[in-house]
C-alpha cells in the first residue's frame, strides 16, 4: 500500500465492538441501523442528469481540470555555465508537458531586474521522432516558463498497451500517469543523459565539458542491442562514463556507448516462460520492495573508478540477487482477455515465505583504451543470512561518497529494528564452484576487512523507511561520520550528525556482532514537527559552509517548506520559501539557487526559481530574491480542524456546494483514504484526483475530508495508532470530523452522507458502513483488502504483525468476515474493482462478495476487466466518475 495501498487515479469487530462506545449523530443511535429518511424543505436535492447529461459534465469536467491542473515541470538538474562572459549563469533541465514527458531546458540570466517579473522560456532539448506542435502547451507557472519555438518535436510517446510487461508492472508501482520519459540519468562531468522511452534506450550530451547547444533540439541516439525483451533501469557508470548498466530479462547488461560493445554481467534468470522454474533475478527490486518501501531499483554503481597500474580502470556494480523459490505464485488475469490466459506472480502473502535476498558485486575490469578486459561475479564472504542474521528486507543501498564503502539499510521481518552497514568490496570474493578455490580465495580476504553496522535503529511501534542518508569522505580510518534521519527516538522525523567508531576484528567474520560504537550524536532539528525523509525526500549538504537544506513541516502540518541549518553548529532553522504555500524544492549544487515547484488549496501548481543573496559571512541567513503569484480560476476547500478525542488535533477540509442555499442542508461526501504514508488535507492544490471533489460540490454536494489517526506527517504515534489494528480507530475520527463539520457548516446533511474511497479508502468505506450504518447511508469502496490475510507482507507485518502473533487485529479488521453487519436495504452499496489489479488482487472483492452472497445481502460491483490497482484507461476512468455520480444522485 504506502504508496502500497495508494491513493488510486485519483481477521473482525464483534457486534459488541460496532460503534458502542461512539457518540451519536444528530440523535441517531449506535444502534440504529436503517437511516431514517424524512424529506423536508430543508433539505436540498441534487438534479438527476441521465447517463449522458452526466458524460457531458464529466467531460466539461476533465477538459477544465486539464487546463488549471497541467503537472509542472519536475526531476531538476541546475548545471553552472563556466563562460563567464554570456548573459547566464545556469542551464536548467528538466522534464514537463502535462502527458507527455520531454526533456526540457530554461536558461537562468545572472542578472535580472528587481522591479519586473522574470518569465524565462522552456525549449524542447530533443528533436526526435513525431512533431510536439499540436501538443505543446504553457505550463500555469509562476515562474512562467513559456514555449519559444512551437515548431520543435519531441520524443515519440507508446500508446496505452504499447508497454511491456515490465514497464506497465513497473508503471504500476510508481503510479506512473504521464508518458514519455519519465526518469532520466545525467553526468555531470559529460553533460551525457540517459533515458529509457518508446521501448528503447537514448542517450545525447548537453553541457559538462562538451559546452552546451544554443538554439537547435538535439537529436538523441538510439542504444542498439542484440538481447531481446524490455531493456530497463538504465544508468551510466559515474566513474566511466562510456559505460551503461540496464536490465533485460531480469538480469544485468553492460553497454559500452562508444564502441557499441555489449555484456551480459549476470546468468541467475533463464528466460523461461515457468515462473515456477524461473525464481532468480539479478539487479531487480522485488513487488513488496517496490510497492511497499519505493526502491525500485536492484543495483548500484560505484561512485569512482579505480586507476589500476596498467592503465586501465576497474569498475565496481554492487547488485542484489533475488531467489523467490519459495514465494507463492498467484495467477492474475492477464491483459490479453481474449487469449483467456492468467498471468503468473510471486506474491508473499503476510505470515508466508518471503524472497531470499543477498547483495554480491561485480568487478569489470578495462584496458587503457576502455576495452572490456574480464568480468568477474563476487559474493559475500559468507552467506548474507549468517553475516545479518534477522534480516529480512534490503531496503535502500549503495555507495559512499569516495566509493570506499558500499552501504545498506537493512530491516527484520517485523521492522522494527534497522541497521545501516558498511561493505569494503574487498568483503566480496569470487564466485567459484570449486570449494578449495574459495577456500584460497577466503584466506586472500584482508584480516582488517569486515562489514561495520555503524547506526542501528529500534522502536516499538515500526520504522518508515526514509531516502536521507548523507556520508561524508572519510578523513580519518576509524571513524565515519554522516547525517541521518531517526524518527524512533522522539515520534518525530529529525536529523542527526552521527560518528561511529570503526573497531575491525582481524581474525573472524562468523557470529560477531559488527556494530559500531557512536562517538557522537549531534541532534540538528527538533520539536513536534517532521523532516521530510519519505518517498524520495532529499537533503543538500554545503560541506564548505556546513549547512543543510532539509524539507520540513516545522511552521504547520499543513505545508512543505525547504528550511537550512548549521551541521556544525546547529541552532536556527531557516525558512527559505514563502509561507502560505506548501513547496517541493530542488537545490543548485553550488547553493546559490533554488527552484520551487508550489501551490496552495487555491492555487494550481507554479514554478518559482530564487537567487540565495546576502553577506557571505553569514550563508544561514541569505535572502531569497523575487517572487511571483500564478493566477487560478477555482473553488478551493476550506481548511479546518478540531480536538479529536483521542487528544489530538485533527485536520480536515470542506468543499463547499457551489450552488449553497442559506438554510438547506445539503448531501455530503466523505472522500477518505485514513492508511499510513498518507496525507489528504495539507495546503497544497488539489490535483486530478481531487478536482472530482470540486465537481462533485459543482453538482450541490458537500465533499469532506479528514486525515485522522493513521495518516502521516504528524508522528510516529500518531500514525501508530493503528499498530496491530487497522480498520479499528480510523472510522471513529471520521465520524467525530463530521459531527465537527455539520455544527460549523450548518449545509452539511447528516442524515445523507456517503463514504468513498479507494484502496485503503475502499477498505475503511467498507468499515465505515459496517461499524456505522446509522451514519453512512451508502458507501462506495474502490479496490478494497477485504481480508488482511491476503495482502502482502511487507506492508501487513509492519502494521499488523504476522497472522499468528495477531489473530484478534487479522479477524476484527477484515470487512469480508463481518458482511452479516453490512445494511440489508438495497442500493446502500457500491464496490468497484479492476480484474487484473495485481496489488490489491480482485480475490479480495471475490471474497467479499461471495461472504455477501451467503449472508443474503444486496450489493452492486462494477468490474473494469482491463485495469490494474489504478485505473488507467481514459475511458475506465471516465465510466468510474459517472457510475459515481449517478450512484450517488440516485441512492443519496
Amino acid at each position: 500500500m504506502t504508496s502500497g495501498l495508494s491513493l488510486c487515479f485519483f481477521s473482525v469487530l464483534p457486534l459488541s465492538c460496532l460503534g458502542g462506545n461512539m457518540t451519536a449523530v444528530d440523535g441517531l443511535t449506535d444502534s440504529t441501523e436503517v437511516v431514517e429518511m424524512e424529506d423536508g424543505p430543508s433539505q436540498f436535492y441534487v438534479e438527476k442528469h441521465s447517463w449522458g447529461g452526466l458524460r457531458d459534465i464529466i467531460h466539461s469536467s476533465r477538459k477544465y481540470s486539464g487546463m488549471i491542473a497541467n503537472k509542472a515541470p519536475h526531476d531538476f538538474q541546475f548545471v553552472q555555465k563556466n563562460d563567464e562572459s554570456g548573459p547566464h549563469s545556469h542551464r536548467l533541465y528538466y522534464l514537463g508537458e502535462p502527458r507527455e514527458n520531454s526533456l526540457l531546458y530554461s536558461e537562468i540570466p545572472k542578472k535580472i531586474r528587481k522591479e519586473a517579473l522574470l518569465v524565462l522560456s522552456w525549449k524542447q532539448m530533443l528533436d526526435h521522432f513525431q512533431p510536439a506542435a499540436a501538443r505543446v502547451s504553457n505550463f500555469p507557472l509562476a515562474f512562467l516558463l513559456k514555449p519559444k519555438k512551437l515548431s520543435s518535436v519531441s520524443l515519440a510517446t507508446p500508446h496505452q498497451g504499447a508497454y511491456s510487461r515490465e514497464e506497465e508492472l513497473l508503471r504500476e508501482r510508481k503510479r506512473l500517469g504521464a508518458f514519455g520519459i519519465t526518469s532520466y540519468d545525467y553526468h555531470s562531468q559529460t553533460g551525457l543523459f540517459l533515458f529509457q522511452a518508446s521501448n528503447s534506450l537514448f542517450y545525447c550530451q548537453d553541457g559538462g565539458n562538451n559546452g552546451f547547444i544554443q538554439s537547435a533540439p538535439i537529436k538523441p541516439v538510439e542504444i542498439k542491442t542484440q538481447c531481446s525483451g524490455t531493456r530497463m533501469d538504465p544508468k551510466i557508470s559515474p566513474g566511466q562514463p562510456n559505460f551503461i548498466a540496464f536490465i533485460n530479462n531480469n538480469d544485468l547488461w553492460l553497454a559500452n556507448l562508444k564502441s557499441g560493445e555489449e555484456r551480459r554481467l549476470t546468468f541467475c534468470h533463464k528466460g523461461l516462460d515457468n515462473v515456477k522454474e524461473d525464481p532468480k533475478s539479478a539487479g531487480v527490486a522485488t513487488f513488496v520492495i517496490q510497492e511497499e518501501f519505493d526502491r525500485f531499483t536492484g543495483y548500484w554503481w560505484s561512485p569512482s573508478a579505480v586507476e589500476d597500474s596498467d592503465g586501465g580502470k576497474t569498475l565496481y556494480l554492487l547488485y542484489e540477487e533475488v531467489d523467490e523459490t519459495e514465494v507463492e505464485i498467484i495467477h492474475v488475469p492477464s491483459p490479453a482477455l481474449e487469449e483467456r490466459k492468467a498471468d503468473a506472480y510471486r506474491y508473499p502473502r503476510t505470515g508466508s515465505k518471503n524472497p531470499q535476498t543477498t547483495l554480491k558485486l561485480a568487478e569489470i575490469k578495462t584496458d587503457i583504451q576502455g576495452k572490456i578486459v574480464s568480468i568477474q561475479d563476487k559474493e559475500l564472504v559468507l552467506p548474507f543470512t549468517t553475516l545479518f542474521p534477522g534480516t529480512e528486507y534490503i531496503s535502500r543501498a549503495g555507495w559512499t561518497t569516495d566509493g570506499k564503502y558500499g552501504w545498506a539499510v537493512l530491516l527484520d521481518r517485523s521492522q522494527r529494528r534497522l541497521q545501516l552497514v558498511l561493505l569494503p568490496p574487498a568483503l566480496f570474493i569470487p564466485v567459484t564452484d570449486d570449494l578449495a578455490q574459495r577456500q584460497k580465495n577466503l584466506e586472500a580476504v584482508p584480516h582488517d576487512v569486515q562489514p561495520y553496522i555503524v547506526y542501528e535503529e529500534t522502536t516499538d511501534i515500526w520504522i518508515n523507511v526514509h531516502d536521507i542518508f548523507y556520508p561524508f569522505v572519510q578523513t580519518s580510518e576509524d571513524e565515519f561520520s554522516f547525517i541521518w534521519v531517526n524518527e524512533s527516538k522522539t515520534g518525530f522525523s529529525h536529523l542527526y550528525k552521527i560518528t561511529s567508531a570503526l573497531q575491525p576484528d582481524c581474525y573472524q567474520w562468523s557470529g560477531r556482532d559488527f556494530k559500531c560504537a557512536i562517538k557522537e550524536e549531534v541532534t540538528l532539528t527538533s520539536g513536534e514537527w517532521e523532516v521530510l525523509a519519505r518517498h524520495g525526500s532529499k537533503i543538500w549538504v554545503n560541506e564548505a559552509s556546513k549547512l543543510v537544506y532539509f524539507q520540513g513541516t516545522r511552521d504547520t502540518p499543513l505545508e512543505h517548506h525547504l528550511y537550512v541549518v548549521s551541521y556544525q553548529s546547529p541552532g536556527d532553522v531557516v525558512r527559505l520559501s514563502k509561507p502560505g504555500f506548501s513547496h517541493s524544492c530542488s537545490v543548485s549544487k553550488n547553493f546559490d539557487m533554488f527552484v520551487s515547484h508550489y501551490s496552495n488549496v487555491s492555487t494550481p501548481p507554479c514554478l518559482h526559481v530564487y537567487k540565495l543573496t546576502g553577506p557571505e559571512g553569514d550563508p544561514l541567513h541569505m535572502v531569497p530574491e523575487f517572487w511571483a503569484s500564478c493566477p487560478g480560476d477555482y473553488k478551493s476547500p476550506e481548511i479546518f480542524d478540531f480536538p479529536g478525542k483521542s487528544g489530538f488535533q485533527l485536520y480536515g477540509m470542506v468543499y463547499t456546494p457551489h450552488n449553497l442555499q442559506p438554510g438547506r442542508k445539503h448531501p455530503t461526501v466523505l472522500f477518505v483514504y485514513g492508511g499510513p504514508q498518507v496525507q489528504l488535507v495539507n495546503n497544497t492544490f488539489k490535483g486530478m484526483k481531487y478536482l472530482r471533489l470540486n465537481t462533485l460540490a459543482s453538482l450541490g454536494y458537500a465533499v469532506v475530508v479528514i486525515d485522522g489517526r493513521g495518516s502521516c506527517q504528524r508522528g510516529l504515534k500518531f500514525e501508530g495508532a493503528l499498530k496491530n489494528k487497522m480498520g479499528q480507530v480510523e472510522i471513529e475520527d471520521q465520524v467525530e470530523g463530521l459531527q465537527y463539520v455539520s455544527e460549523r457548516f450548518n449545509f452539511v446533511d447528516l442524515s445523507r452522507v456517503a463514504i468513498h474511497g479507494w484502496s485503503y479508502g475502499g477498505f475503511l468505506s467498507l468499515m465505515g458502513i459496517i461499524q456505522r450504518p446509522n451514519v453512512f447511508k451508502v458507501a462506495i469502496a474502490g479496490a478494497p483488502v477485504t481480508v488482511w490475510m491476503a495482502y502482502d507482507t511487507g506492508y501487513t507485518e509492519r502494521y499488523m504483525d504476522t497472522p499468528d502473533n495477531n489473530q484478534q487485529g487479522y479477524e476484527e479488521g477484515s470487512v469480508a468476515l463481518h458482511v452479516d453487519k453490512l445494511p440489508s436495504e438495497p442500493n446502500r452499496l457500491l464496490i468497484l474493482h479492476g480484474f487484473l489489479d495485481e496489488n490489491v488482487h480482485f480475490f479480495h472483492t471475490n471474497f467479499l462478495v461471495s461472504q455477501i452472497i451467503r449472508a443474503g445481502k444486496p450489493y452492486q460491483l462494477q468490474v473494469y476487466p482491463n485495469e490494474r490497482h489504478s485505473i488507467r484507461c481514459p475511458e475506465s476512468g471516465e465510466h468510474y466518475e459517472i457510475m459515481l455520480l449517478h450512484f450517488l444522485q440516485q441512492y443519496l
